[in-house]
């Protein structure tokens, strides 16, 4: 009876109910795709920092993300590499032989990574073969020391494709090597420092060049999905505890405390359109209780207890709070998903979201959780925006709000 008498008393002044509720509704359905952005912003950084390089977990021999000189390869490498294949929850492997160098063109020299790899492993774990935007991905014969470099460094020593680029680095002895290369393909990623200082080349003649017997310096491994990566890394940690394992959050803290920020701050948003909401509710609610002082007042004197005039009140704003919140709610998540579908394209501002690694096509994105916890935060937001009214209410003097009202 409280409930059904309740909702009809919201609809008392359709014009102020209606009012509130498409407040409530744009609140949150501005709140929500902003917050829905900011998160495809910051899960677009892990997703594009995991296809483009780290993989899910990464081995190293301890101590090399200090001294990064090739000597501190992996000890039987090759060997890890195999059986890590076979672990449950591993979806694909790739071994990197890699060495700091030196890439130089007629007009200009850059510091750069050379990374030896094996092309059909590392097409498994990084999408680097995807963003080729000239030539090939090591399909062809290539020449001798056939090389894929970045976009940026292309521009940064003036060449392109089929042109020839001259490599140095040590080898294991010390001695410094020169190599010339072949350049045929050229990739672009999203994140501009990657392009201008990674080069790839096949293992095979990187290890003809050091003139060493084969050996890897970095395991990448892909979980079958980033839910069970957890369990993947304590079996890969349990299994070769003389080794250094990191998850991509370890080798990347800032990837990670970014997008871990833009969820905590999509909740802080979303609790300030709320805050904001809330006086808008209790001015609402409030001028709805003084215009029924007299009614009020007449059933407090025919007996109705004042806890159930209360609650009456508590249910109004709640039904109202709810049904502006379902609205945004909805409309939310149907933008949410338009988005998701569609894309936002940030082509114009390519320039700009290099340096942080982000596609230019953005994905709004929000979890599950959220839809959870929304609805519970705008019950508690009426229930505060009930307090004031329902006050005044349980005051009410019968024959003074009779006598005056």
């Amino acid at each position: 009876m409280i409930l059904s008498l309740a909702w009809k008393n919201i609809w008392r002044n359709k014009k102020r109910s209606l009012i509130i509720i498409v407040a409530t509704a744009l609140g949150l359905w501005g709140s929500l795709l902003s917050g829905a952005i900011w998160m495809g912003w910051g899960e677009s950084m892990v997703d594009t920092a995991i296809n483009r390089d780290l993989a899910h977990i990464q081995i190293h021999k301890p101590g090399y993300a200090q001294n990064k000189e090739i000597i501190n390869y992996i000890p039987d490498g090759f060997r890890i590499l195999e059986e890590t294949k076979n672990l449950p929850g591993v979806k694909a492997v790739s071994g990197r032989t890699l060495v700091e160098g030196m890439a130089a063109s007629p007009t200009s020299t850059f510091g750069v990574k050379i990374v030896g790899i094996v092309p059909a492993q590392a097409k498994t774990v990084t999408d680097i073969y995807k963003r080729l935007i000239e030539g090939e991905y090591f399909t062809g014969s290539g020449g001798r020391n056939p090389v894929v470099i970045g976009r940026k460094l292309a521009d940064r020593l003036g060449l392109k494709l089929h042109s020839k680029i001259v490599l140095s680095f040590q080898d294991l002895d010390g001695s410094l090597n020169y190599a010339a290369g072949k350049i045929v393909g050229i990739y672009k990623t999203e994140s501009g420092l990657f392009d201008q200082s990674n080069v790839f080349m096949r293992q095979a003649d990187l290890f003809r060049l050091l003139n060493t017997k084969p050996l890897i310096h970095e395991i990448a491994i892909r979980a079958e999905s980033a839910r069970i990566m957890p369990q993947v890394y304590a079996a890969v940690k349990a299994n070769y505890p003389q080794l250094a394992v990191h998850t991509w959050k370890e080798l990347a803290p800032e990837v990670a405390y970014t997008s871990t920020a833009m969820e905590a701050f999509t909740y802080i948003f979303i609790g300030i359109i709320l805050f904001a909401l809330l006086f808008g509710i209790t001015n609402t609610m409030l001028m709805a209780v003084i215009e029924r002082f007299r009614e009020l007042g007449v059933l407090i004197a025919v007996g109705m207890k004042k806890g159930r005039i209360f609650s009456m009140i508590l249910l109004e704003t709640i039904l109202l709070s709810i049904t502006g919140g379902v609205a945004g709610i909805v409309i939310g998540g149907l933008s949410i998903a338009y988005f998701a579908h569609t894309g936002i394209d940030l082509s114009l501002l390519a320039s700009s979201l290099e340096t942080f690694g982000v596609s230019t096509t953005l994905r709004p994105f929000l979890p599950l959780d959220m839809y959870i916890a929304l609805p519970i935060m705008i019950v508690i937001t009426a229930s505060l925006s009930a307090i004031l009214p329902a006050w005044k209410v349980v005051h009410i003097q019968p024959s003074e709000a009779i006598r005056m009202y």
